[in-house]
């Protein structure tokens, strides 16, 4: 049974908003998916704050807290590489959203696979995963200002995500080695 406090209704809050936010870039309403993004990151930093401070950390939050984030985030990288009436300065082209997603789905994989071979779940973020999250985060954010060079903070994204995806996979080998 799933505990329902304050940091698991707000993480449960932002699955909820991702449908709200693709609706919003569909419809061209870039204020109201700016709005609801910041709404979505909001509860994201809240709930994290409130399962510490408040002692709240439970098994659901550990896992659905990411899963959360990433379909927020991966969501809105896939709108605005498909939507084609955007502006061409705020529709990414496609190995963006492509690089992103796939680096979620290996570190998936991996937490999963360490899982099954361990049978515990220890979900860290890095310090190069945090710093590309907020890249990705920007990212969106200015796309949803509609910032003419948009262009040149998705490839920096990119090259973090990319670089944080080489860094898990390390780590996530070592840590498969050390249980082997």
């Amino acid at each position: 049974m799933v505990n329902v406090n304050w940091p698991n209704r707000l993480t449960i809050l932002r699955i909820i908003l991702v449908p709200v936010f693709v609706m919003a870039i569909l419809y061209h309403q870039l204020n109201l998916g700016l709005f609801v993004f910041f709404i979505a990151s909001a509860t994201d930093a809240l709930d994290g704050y409130l399962a510490r401070a408040l002692n709240k950390k439970t098994q659901f939050g550990t896992i659905m807290d990411p899963i959360a984030d990433k379909l927020l985030i991966d969501t809105a990288f896939i709108c605005f590489s498909v939507v084609s009436s955007l502006p061409d300065y705020i529709q990414m082209p496609i190995y963006v959203p492509l690089i992103v997603i796939s680096r979620d789905v290996i570190i998936l994989l991996g937490v999963a696979s360490i899982y099954l071979i361990s049978g515990k779940l220890n979900v860290r973020p890095s310090a190069l995963g945090k710093i590309t999250s907020f890249f990705q985060m920007l990212t969106i954010i200015v796309l949803l200002l509609r910032f003419r060079y948009s262009n040149w903070i998705w490839n920096i994204t990119v090259i973090f995500t990319l670089l944080s995806g080489i860094d898990y996979i390390r780590k996530g080998t070592k840590e498969i080695n050390g249980v082997l």
